[in-house]
């Protein structure tokens, strides 16, 4: 039984064993530098349970054709896979580094996701099976640890294909008991069944039940066998909205074939992956968006950013005195400020927005209390300062190769309102 230890090295020197990552019922990942380029990577090999038992060669080769599998996708959603090495007798998976922490940790640190938040992260990893399943396999352990957010984007990356397995459709499968309880569909505890993209359809949707309530869904299983109905995810967050709600439950039906066929089906579900995801109201009782919707569309991204600015002022009336207070930032209404957020996000694909800047803020600690400390490590990290200095507006970046989350920027008051303002966006369930 082998257990790589940290200073180890490998391939003649070429990598240097730093810690284990993590392990799962198949592998165990170790970050490991390249000494002749400095980078980090992330090496898996079969964990030492696997290594003692009989059928260790035929594991092997699972091993190694998931990693055939993997280095052939190429996808911006899914782990990249560079290489397959050899060191005394144990194959390794070299596979990019992502810096960041997994979904299921996210959650634990910072509770439920707010349902734009975690819809964005759900579409992300249903392009990712889509793709997935073009090629003819499945996952089959969709879950929020098998999910990693690259630090300092809100992108993120499906992991671990340890379980994936080709399918056909219509085709009786024998497949593995492996498993991870509450996520995996009736048909996974059963020897022999009907797999299909429906079989990682549910676990998709038992990921959103899970990012909504910090629940994990009572398993399939015990569903079926003790006939005990789904918990609705919108008993444990009121917020959730009908049709996100109705979409989870249908993408959970214990039975596959009233569960959406695909995942587009089941995005689309979600109001995902369909031209109805793009609508966004223009008009509230307040204000007209459609300027700053054709700033954005057009890229315009200065006079959108000063547009952001007058729209505010005005649904606050705040346009004599030219600046907002933070009794302005908490009554400022949800739906207008939602619509200036998802603007932003949607034309700049998910790099600009006060809904990404609060993720930002928050991942440093800040709060609704000014601290200097972290406004200066959120200048820093967003591009507003440079060299400990804060920037003038006119020095700022306004294209989409500016830092992530660096527009838009309210220049008036925003130092004092700031933790005031993501925490209305937090209220606002954005």
């Amino acid at each position: 039984m082998k257990l790589w230890t940290p200073n180890q090295s490998l391939k003649n020197g070429r990598f240097i064993i730093q810690k284990v990552l993590g392990g799962g019922g198949f592998g165990v990942t170790y970050s490991a530098l390249e000494q002749r380029t400095g980078q980090l990577f992330a090496i898996k090999t079969l964990n030492p349970m696997h290594q003692s038992q009989d059928d260790f060669l035929e594991l092997q080769e699972k091993f190694v054709n998931e990693a055939l599998r993997l280095r052939g996708c190429n996808h911006p959603h899914i782990v990249k896979v560079h290489e397959l090495i050899q060191e005394d007798g144990m194959w390794g998976m070299v596979m990019e580094f992502i810096d960041g922490e997994d979904l299921g940790v996210y959650v634990d640190k910072h509770g439920q996701l707010s349902e734009s938040e975690a819809l964005r992260y759900i579409d992300q990893v249903g392009q990712a099976l889509e793709y997935v399943h073009l090629q003819g396999f499945l996952h089959r352990d969709i879950k929020p640890n098998n999910i990693i957010l690259r630090g300092g984007k809100l992108e993120a990356v499906l992991i671990d294909f340890g379980l994936a397995r080709e399918f056909t459709i219509g085709k009786t499968l024998s497949m593995s008991n492996s498993k991870t309880e509450g996520y995996a569909p009736v048909e996974q505890y059963e020897r022999l069944g009907r797999f299909g993209t429906y079989t990682d359809v549910y676990a998709l949707a038992a990921t959103l039940y899970s990012l909504l309530t910090t629940k994990t869904p009572i398993p399939a299983n015990y569903r079926k066998d003790a006939d005990i109905p789904l918990k609705a995810p919108k008993q444990f967050n009121p917020e959730i909205s009908d049709r996100v709600n109705e979409a989870i439950l249908k993408g959970m039906e214990l039975e596959a074939q009233h569960r959406p066929q695909t995942v587009l089906e089941f995005r689309k579900l979600l109001g995902l992956g369909s031209a109805e995801s793009s609508s966004i109201k223009l008009i509230t009782a307040k204000m007209d968006y459609t300027q700053l919707r054709d700033l954005l569309s057009g890229g315009k991204w200065r006079e959108a950013n000063e547009e952001t600015g007058r729209v505010m002022l005005a649904v606050a009336g705040r346009q004599k005195e030219g600046w907002l207070n933070v009794e302005d930032i908490d009554k400022f209404p949800c739906e207008d400020l939602s619509i200036i957020d998802q603007l932003w996000v949607k034309y700049s694909d998910g790099r600009f927005g006060f809904s990404v800047q609060k993720q930002i803020y928050q991942s440093l600690g800040g709060s609704r209390s000014y601290d200097e400390k972290i406004w200066q490590a959120f200048g820093d990290r967003v591009g507003w300062r440079r060299r400990e200095e804060w920037v003038y507006y006119l020095d700022l970046v306004f294209d989409l190769s500016a830092p992530l989350a660096h527009l838009p920027v309210l220049v008036a008051g925003l130092v004092g309102v700031s933790g005031g303002l993501f925490s209305r966006i937090e209220t606002c369930k954005m």
